[in-house]
């Protein structure tokens, strides 16, 4: 036997290296102790990382495509991935996702991703994203996803498709959220909102009014700290932002006027931008305060943004039959 060949065997044998389309991940007993070398073993198409109960402190870049992250544990609090990046110490926003996901086919269930940077009063308020998404066709549910400022970053890069389904989700932050451009249904997720002078649930970047994009929260609820300064449904990152509620429940004392200016002393994104509700409630809903260039849904309009309709028919990546 060649020196050759007797590594190339030693190489496939060693389990740290050899591609599997199921990896495991856990603290100690059998399987990968972090999950960026799970991921790292899994092939070019992707596959499943199963993850034990365990908070693991790693940034990631996920480039693979169908790659599905699961928790094992009985609740998404048990397994955290976390890390602790801000604008002020890797020098802007765009490099703070604690997981960033450029992979199409993305899917996550039943685990937490968190950017703790702002846990630490001692620490500066800064951007800090836990999640970041640029790939296409993300589907997470029963996911938490935890930070303050720009928690949840989805990005639409140019020329792509950008279509993202939250399902039963957690987000927790302050200002801007919810950010970003794509396509994004979120049902049955609740936002809730952290201590800070003020807070603002999204702040959408859609860049023109032919362009296909928007957030769409279907069906939940709003909680939130009471924000001396107010606490907003949104204001727009780019001048045509789209934010639409349907029947969501709204539990957070959400500003008389609903939606706020990016700079309320200059700019101007309210007239240009589409913002509406249909059928608000709680205590928070509050229809005839709502500023006027904002929109109360009919019925035939809602329809327009149920998930069927917002992605024109196109949804068997969200349910894919069983194997």
């Amino acid at each position: 036997m060649t020196r050759l060949l007797l590594t190339l065997l030693l190489l496939v044998g060693n389990s740290s290296l050899a591609f599997a389309e199921t990896v495991h991940v856990a603290p100690r007993g059998k399987g990968y102790r972090t999950v960026g070398a799970a991921i790292a073993a899994l092939p070019a198409s992707g596959g499943e990382v199963r993850i034990a109960p365990g908070t693991y402190r790693e940034k990631l870049w996920i480039g693979k495509a169908n790659v599905h992250l699961v928790g094992t544990g009985a609740k998404p609090e048990e397994v955290v991935l976390v890390y602790a990046d801000s604008s002020i110490t890797v020098g802007n926003t765009y490099k703070t996702p604690s997981v960033y996901v450029a992979g199409d086919g993305f899917r996550a269930d039943n685990l937490t991703i968190s950017n703790d940077w702002g846990s630490d009063p001692s620490r500066k308020n800064s951007q800090a994203v836990a999640l970041a998404i640029s790939g296409d066709r993300a589907v997470l549910t029963r996911v938490r996803i935890l930070s303050t400022q720009d928690t949840l970053y989805l990005v639409k890069p140019e020329g792509k498709q950008a279509r993202h389904v939250f399902r039963d989700c957690y987000v927790e932050g302050h200002v801007d959220f919810v950010f970003g451009n794509a396509n994004a249904y979120f049902e049955r997720c609740q936002l809730h909102g952290v201590e800070r002078s003020n807070i603002f649930y999204t702040a959408q970047s859609r860049n023109s009014p032919d362009e296909d994009s928007a957030f769409v929260f279907s069906n939940c609820r709003l909680t939130s700290y009471a924000a001396p300064d107010g606490v907003f449904l949104g204001r727009a990152w780019r001048p045509y932002a789209r934010v639409i509620w349907l029947s969501t429940q709204m539990d957070a004392p959400i500003a008389p006027a609903g939606w706020r200016e990016w700079y309320p002393d200059r700019s101007k994104t309210l007239d240009t931008a589409y913002y509406a509700e249909y059928r608000s409630r709680g205590p928070g809903a509050s229809p005839a305060t709502r500023d006027p260039r904002s929109h109360q849904l009919s019925d035939a309009e809602a329809e327009q943004w149920t998930l069927s309709n917002f992605f024109k028919g196109d949804t068997g990546w969200i349910d894919p039959p069983a194997k």
